[in-house]
């Protein structure tokens, strides 16, 4: 068995994670076992998908190949294979730094691994993919790539254009997951408001959003990573009508002063950027806004940065992370900006923006005290079966902790909660027994 067991390592954003699970799918169909993530390799096989976002993510990403590289050089694996954002756009220099690589592959041309390892073409293979995350929730990926040419970011550079999957294709994606237990949906793409553009001018993610909510079964759905530039408002109405459409919205604004926006080349400005965010509440009440900033950028000034601090305190985000920038090659920023925040400046600036959010999260989370949401449960860990709110995306937000004491709960089930106490950024509650 172990000849025909193959470790998948994934590095990044869930984007790669659906990636893998398309790849363990195939895997999966050709008669090899597969593994995720697993502390130590279980097979001779190992297929690393690597992130190249930002420098600390292709750090570690290349730490991640040298480790299984040494693995293979002291006999522990047989083959190693690297696949993903990091090889799509360096696969020339990591063949030459890292020669105990079997072989490696881009972004999208992974599947063809299964052909050359397997002997099947991908094509004649089911296309079930094999879930990591726990059954009841998922992620959905909508199209590839990117149109917007922000000056920082080098992820058109290695995704290329903007394509848009077939409407029906996710349709009848979501209804297999539903077959399988999935009932959450974490909608995903590089930019999911540019959905459809490419099929006829126009965009089309109100309509399939609008559509995926009538599929019987799908009880919640979540959208990641719009973009602020020619929003498309039907998309609130949608959110506001449709009960299993959550009110929560991933929208990466990065900064707020029109000096920044403009060096960042956003196409945005800060008016029509307070504009936005006020039209989102008022069509959507009681959304929650998750959003990103970006601090350092070349030519940040105090006054920029002071600018940002006081959005901040007035949007009041119900979530928010923030990263310093760092040079990509072969981005606008790189080309035509000297990075000249000195990395100090640019630690204090983040350390100061995020206590900043901190003191709002714990204020934001506090005032749900005493209040009764709905929670989905995501697993049991020490004392307390750990869930979320619809207001609460896996992985980086907030959780609801329930003691495991209180009534034995099931993955995966939805329960009405009594929010008892609040933490910067987790609740604890009780259920509500009928």
């Amino acid at each position: 068995m172990k000849k025909k067991t193959v470790d998948i390592i994934t590095m990044g954003c869930s984007k790669n994670l659906v990636d893998s699970e398309t790849l363990m799918g195939l895997f999966e169909s050709a008669g090899y076992a597969c593994t995720h993530d697993s502390d130590t390799p279980q097979g001779d096989i190992v297929v690393i998908n690597t992130c190249g976002f930002i420098e600390d993510a292709k750090q570690e990403s290349i730490d991640a190949i040298l480790e299984f590289a040494q693995a293979k050089d002291e006999g522990r694996i047989k083959r190693l294979f690297v696949m993903g954002c990091l090889s799509q756009r360096y696969k020339g220099e990591l063949e030459a730094e890292i020669p105990q690589v079997d072989k490696y592959y881009g972004k999208f041309d992974y599947k063809q691994l299964v052909a050359d390892l397997c002997g099947v073409e991908p094509a004649a293979l089911p296309s079930a993919r094999h879930l990591t995350t726990p059954r009841h929730y998922a992620y959905v990926k909508i199209s590839e790539g990117c149109d917007r040419h922000c000056a920082y970011c080098a992820i058109p550079i290695m995704t290329g254009r903007h394509v848009s999957r077939p409407m029906d294709d996710i349709l009848d994606e979501v209804r297999l997951l539903v077959d399988g237990g999935t009932k959450e949906f974490q909608v995903i793409a590089q930019e999911l408001t540019y959905y459809g553009v490419d099929f006829d001018g126009k965009q089309h993610i109100a309509e399939l959003i609008d559509r995926m909510a009538d599929i019987p079964g799908v009880e919640w759905i979540r959208l990641h990573y719009a973009y602020p530039t020619h929003f498309p408002y039907a998309l609130l109405r949608v959110m506001r009508e449709r009960p299993n459409v959550c009110k929560y919205l991933d929208i990466a604004l990065q900064h707020i002063s029109d000096n920044m926006l403009s060096r960042m080349r956003r196409n945005v400005t800060k008016a029509e950027t307070y504009e936005l965010l006020e039209r989102i509440r008022r069509e959507v009440p009681g959304i929650h806004i998750r959003t990103t900033l970006m601090v350092g950028f070349p030519g940040e000034t105090e006054a920029d940065f002071e600018e940002l601090m006081d959005f901040t305190r007035r949007a009041r985000f119900e979530r928010m992370g923030a990263f310093a920038y760092s040079e990509e090659d072969g981005t606008y920023s790189a080309e035509h900006y000297a990075d000249d925040v000195p990395p100090e400046v640019k630690e204090r600036r983040l350390d100061a923006l995020m206590a900043l959010q901190q003191e709002i999260s714990a204020e934001i989370e506090a005032a749900k005290v005493g209040s009764i949401m709905k929670v989905i449960i995501d697993r049991v860990e020490g004392d307390y079966y750990v869930g979320r709110t619809e207001f609460c995306s896996p992985e980086v937000d907030p959780e609801v902790l329930i003691p495991a004491e209180e009534r034995r709960l099931s993955i995966g089930q939805f329960y009405d909660v009594r929010i008892t106490g609040a933490e910067e950024f987790d609740l604890y509650g009780t259920t509500i027994t009928e």
